[in-house]
């Protein structure tokens, strides 16, 4: 069996970070994910003015509810777009200018349902080249509150980051949403903002936050259930080979886990514990039908590993995979195909048929998620390698050499003493 340590979850480190500097009080967020992402978060946090101070294991964050300590600020939000979304909702509740950029590949992305709302909250919010894009300024004077519709059809962070702003109003919000896509996020917000002292009342499509502000508090960061998924699918690939995450359970607040659902559907053995989840390739793997519009950030890990199926795997309902760090949906077929693998797309589907893939280059288009699925592949297709396999960086820049453990226990495992190896193709996963 592998036990596989893995770094905190991404989703969560954001939230708290937002949370712990709208406290009142001092945070400590324990075993936070280090990557460039949160890295970046906390970076835009201190040129607000917050004090984030680092140890080893964890974060120390002083909090403010009045808004940030500058009074004008210029942050960089990298590739971010938990920071790009979620920070400038932050500094709308204070008093100054806030001017935020983000990489080309940030700026592609929209965030105009988000920026609209904002508006409709009264905040002089304004988009300095294309209209509901990056780079923006916020002059911000507080937010009052009140009513406000929202469309959360693209992403879940866009209402995400209204319900985190909702108690730093002077009268809560009021949110209508009109489409959402990812619930189970909004679900990770809703528990976290809770944590920190705060409820919020949800009737249907309708959410009620209450003024009043946050407490600051101690937040363990549990394991990225996103991150999991390649290695609970290395497993499922890979007959008798087991693997165990600690600290992803049944109370996990990441929707993600979900994801061993669906291998479970094809197959794979898979038993979630009140500490842990493990993952048992059976040596079957079978086609299915899934919607995975609420776990569409493991959309790609099921499209790497679903060559290896009897039959035709077709995901559905994923079309906001389309305005990721790239379009998902054609980076998944065009290195599908690249592989030798029969694939057909739809507006919002991906239908992938059984094949043998045969070693190519897998272009990432800088997506770290395009690079992870596919060392999935890799276990069983020699040649495999990547154009920038060190875009990782953005979520787990150790991902490599933590996966190049997973596939060295594999081999260990498939190779009895004085036999030869008869496990996975060892493939180094760089150029």
């Amino acid at each position: 069996m592998a036990l596989v340590d893995l770094p905190g979850s991404k989703s969560l480190t954001a939230r708290a970070l937002f949370l712990a500097a709208a406290a009142d009080g001092v945070t400590t967020l324990v075993r936070p994910l280090r990557s460039d992402d949160t890295e970046g978060f906390a970076e835009g946090l201190a040129r607000l003015g917050y004090r984030v101070g680092r140890t080893p294991d964890t974060w120390q964050v002083d909090g403010r509810p009045d808004g940030p300590p500058a009074g004008a600020a210029d942050v960089y939000c990298r590739d971010g777009a938990t920071t790009a979304r979620f920070l400038p909702a932050l500094a709308a509740t204070g008093h100054g200018t806030y001017r935020f950029d983000a990489s080309p590949q940030m700026r592609r992305r929209p965030l105009l349902p988000l920026t609209r709302a904002l508006r409709d909250l009264g905040v002089d919010l304004r988009h300095e080249d294309r209209e509901g894009h990056h780079p923006l300024t916020v002059r911000a004077n507080g937010v009052e509150g009140g009513k406000v519709t929202l469309d959360a059809g693209q992403s879940s962070q866009y209402l995400t980051a209204l319900l985190l702003l909702g108690p730093l109003t002077r009268t809560g919000l009021h949110i209508e949403v009109t489409d959402l896509v990812s619930a189970p996020y909004v679900g990770i917000t809703l528990a976290m903002m809770r944590a920190f002292g705060v409820e919020v009342e949800r009737e249907g499509d309708v959410f009620r936050v209450p003024p009043g502000g946050y407490r600051a508090t101690t937040y363990p960061i549990e394991p990225d259930a996103s991150t999991a998924s390649y290695f609970f699918a290395a497993a499922a690939v890979t007959p008798g080979a087991e693997v165990t995450v600690p600290g992803l359970s049944e109370g996990a607040l990441q929707g993600d886990l979900g994801f061993v659902e669906v291998l479970r559907r094809m197959g794979a053995e898979v038993t979630v514990a009140a500490d842990r989840t493990t993952v048992r390739g059976t040596g079957t793997l079978r086609g299915l039908t899934v919607a995975m519009r609420d776990v569409s950030d493991t959309m790609p890990t099921l499209a790497a590993v679903a060559p290896f199926a009897d039959g035709p795997v077709r995901i559905e309902d994923v079309a906001n995979t389309r305005v990721k760090e790239c379009d998902r949906l054609e980076a998944c077929a065009e290195n599908l195909r690249r592989l030798g693998i029969d694939v057909a797309t739809g507006p919002d589907w991906i239908e992938i048929r059984p094949g043998r893939p045969s070693g190519a280059e897998i272009r990432s288009h800088g997506d770290h998620r395009i690079v992870m699925s596919f060392a999935v592949t890799g276990l069983r297709t020699p040649g495999i390698s990547f154009d920038d396999p060190g875009c990782v960086r953005k979520t787990f820049p150790g991902f490599h050499e933590a996966f190049a453990a997973l596939r060295a226990s594999f081999v260990a495992r498939a190779d009895p003493p004085g036999g030869a190896a008869s496990g996975p193709a060892d493939e180094e996963p760089g150029r």
